[in-house]
């Protein structure tokens, strides 16, 4: 294992063991719930979105550290973000554990999602650590329904 594998498992480790904005949200205006099935993810996605913008998430339920490490890094990342901005950053995760950047996408400013580039490697967990962004997708359309990734 490398130091970059390293650093990349301790993070997730650390997301899944403290997970960021954890709970439910009080006073959020938008919700979805998502669910795998596969491995039984289950979570919900709470928004307060205001003036176009998300002012305020947090997600609640379980599942494996994978899964709870990406929602919780999720969470932190659209915090403040506009819709469109967040809207982007789930193009660009979904574009990474997918295998699909391009080369220069690949170089330019991954983040805290760069933890997960090896998901790609691994096609049945793309759905523990994509499960939370397709859920908070679904929030941002206002209908609160509900993922499966199945």
């Amino acid at each position: 294992m490398t130091d970059i594998d390293d650093l990349y498992e301790q993070t997730i480790l650390d997301h899944n063991r403290t997970p960021r904005n954890y709970g439910k949200l009080e006073g959020a205006n938008r919700s979805s719930e998502g669910h795998n099935p596969l491995c039984g993810d289950h979570f919900h996605i709470y928004l307060k979105v205001e003036n176009g913008a998300i002012s305020d998430v947090r997600f609640e339920g379980a599942g494996c550290a994978i899964s709870k490490a990406s929602a919780s890094i999720m969470s932190s990342l659209i915090k403040g973000k506009t819709l469109a901005d967040a809207e982007a950053l789930f193009t660009k995760f979904h574009k990474l554990v997918t295998a699909q950047l391009g080369e220069k996408e690949t170089a330019e400013g991954l983040g805290k999602i760069a933890v997960f580039a090896g998901v790609c490697d691994y096609p049945v967990r793309v759905k523990c650590a994509s499960l939370a962004w397709h859920t908070m997708m679904m929030a941002l359309k206002e209908d609160g329904g509900k993922v499966c990734t199945e």
